[in-house]
């Protein structure tokens, strides 16, 4: 990110800027007076300086979008602010664990990893699923779909009891949602664009590129889009149920066995819109990180907390969280949930203001957590829950979704 490169831009996009309104100015004045005037000699006189005007505001116009076109594909690179608090590191070995929940178990046999378990107990295909959808493809069966929707059941109905408005959010999006919400354009490269959008109303092929979603949050920030909302009317909370596509090319040679990093799966996501107050937001912060632990504790999966370094950060994070929850083939704390804290940086980019009790306007800040993402999170549950025998219990809190307590062999 060259600054020096951006003020200097600024500086002549302000100056360019500053000289087309005084052309408009000049030209607007000197329309009345042609207006007035009766001599058709200065009359022409005027009209033909008009002219010469015109090419000039021609000249600096052309000017001025060469400059403000490279102005804002800087800008569009241009970081939040972090929290004080943020640890300073180039990646993630600075960041720092702040809590950490349950006893890791400790298993006297063999533990299985959940490919073996999914395979033995007719829960998982892998081999299949990459033969019909390629690299990363998988069926979920019999349980496993169970248990899957179990927790998507769990997690909306804990999300409604806490006042979230559920959605469930178009998955195809213009590029605006997806460069609002900041997945444009430094992570353009981890988004599937549609190569055949289809047609329009009048049969004419649509030409705006169309894009799938890798989580909800674009497309629940989007539905606020140019919106000026009311005071009264914050805090917005809202939790989308959607399918995720992400083509993880950034993630090229990692965890490439398993359910852990696919190209598609299911999540359910919150969302809040609330004042431009740093106070207030945190306090939202903290309430979506319980939100998932909530769920996390009555699954009775081992989890942390680590608070995310500016180098592991997105451009847009001003303060960022990631929930890791055991998983004992890795023998390790593996992300599963992703809290953010984006302050004004995404209301910016998608015009989101409301207005206060004063009558004046301010953009809103924009907060964001997983609920709940499975497969990923069907790893620790198989995992953490297997037994001696192969058998995996199945949690209490999902045995309702399930209808059994014991998932076994045959």
């Amino acid at each position: 990110m060259d600054i020096d490169l951006l003020l200097e831009l600024d500086k002549k996009r302000r100056e360019k800027l500053a000289i087309l309104e005084r052309f408009r100015a000049k030209k607007n004045k000197t329309s009345k007076e042609i207006g007035k005037i009766k001599d058709a000699q200065k009359k022409e006189a005027l009209i033909s300086e008009m002219r010469k005007l015109d090419k000039e505001m021609m000249k600096v116009e052309r000017e001025f979008k060469k400059i403000d076109s490279e102005y804002k594909k800087l800008m569009a690179s241009v970081p939040n602010i972090y929290s004080p608090d943020t640890p300073v590191g180039l990646d993630e070995r600075a960041n720092r664990e702040i809590y950490r929940w349950g006893e890791i178990p400790r298993f006297d046999f063999p533990i299985k990893d959940h490919i073996q378990l999914g395979k033995e107990l007719d829960l998982i295909d892998l081999e299949r699923g990459a033969k019909t959808s390629g690299f990363r493809g998988y069926y979920l069966k019999n349980e496993a779909v169970l248990l899957q929707m179990g927790l998507i059941q769990l997690a909306l109905e804990k999300l409604r009891k806490k006042g979230f408005t559920l959605m469930i959010p178009p998955t195809i999006l213009k590029e605006f949602a997806l460069f609002g919400a900041g997945f444009f354009p430094q992570g353009k490269n981890e988004i599937y664009q549609i190569a055949n959008p289809g047609k329009l109303a009048n049969g004419q092929m649509m030409k705006e590129k169309l894009f799938l979603a890798g989580t909800s949050e674009p497309s629940l920030l989007a539905y606020y889009a140019d919106t000026l909302l009311e005071e009264k009317d914050l805090p917005i909370k809202l939790a989308g149920f959607s399918p995720c596509y992400r083509s993880e090319v950034g993630s090229y040679g990692k965890d490439t066995r398993g359910l852990y990093r696919l190209h598609e799966f299911m999540k359910v996501e919150q969302v809040i819109i609330c004042r431009a107050d740093l106070n207030e937001s945190h306090k939202f912060f903290e309430e979506l990180s319980e939100n998932a632990q909530e769920l996390l504790r009555e699954l009775k999966l081992p989890h942390r907390v680590v608070q995310i370094c500016t180098g592991d950060m997105g451009l847009g994070k001003y303060e960022m969280r990631d929930i890791e929850t055991w998983m004992p083939s890795y023998n390790s704390y593996r992300e599963t949930h992703s809290n953010s804290n984006l302050t004004d940086w995404q209301a910016r980019r998608l015009n989101i203001k409301y207005r206060k009790h004063d009558g004046s306007r301010e953009f809103v800040f924009t907060l964001n957590n997983t609920m709940i993402a499975s497969p990923r999170i069907l790893i620790a549950i198989l995992e953490n829950y297997q037994q001696r025998d192969g058998s995996v219990k199945v949690p209490e809190i999902l045995q309702d979704y399930v209808k059994k307590k014991i998932i076994k062999r045959g």
